[in-house]
């Protein structure tokens, strides 16, 4: 089994809903991601999935929420898009997109400030 992953970043705004302090206000974030898949076999090439590939794939699904406005998007309109729940519809998403019984998404991880992370994985 092999495991690959890439970092990518988007800016975005939110207030978090159901929430008692400061983060309850709209605010934002310069949000850095962390995308890891596995893979069982390598193609002809000797890769499990070409990097190039899951960057545009993730790239791809970040531009939807690059410099915008999260509460306002559909996936967060009912729930808050909290570092939680911005990574699991990350995964969930990428997995669509991605999995074809040799690659699968692994994990997520979004990282909202330098010290501060949430990691979905099934």
């Amino acid at each position: 089994m092999y495991r690959l992953t890439i970092h990518t970043s988007f800016a975005a705004a939110h207030c978090l809903i159901n929430y008692q302090g400061d983060c309850e206000n709209l605010h934002g974030h310069n949000w850095r991601v962390e995308v890891s898949v596995t893979a069982r076999e390598l193609d002809k090439a000797g890769l499990g999935i070409d990097f190039k590939v899951l960057k545009q794939e993730t790239n791809g699904l970040l531009r939807t929420l690059d410099h915008k406005y999260l509460n306002e998007l559909e996936p967060f309109k009912e729930i808050s898009p909290s570092s939680e729940n911005i990574s699991r519809y990350l995964y969930h998403e990428l997995s669509r997109r991605l999995n074809d019984g040799n690659v699968t998404v692994e994990s997520i991880t979004v990282w909202e400030s330098d010290n501060a992370a949430a990691t979905y994985y099934e």
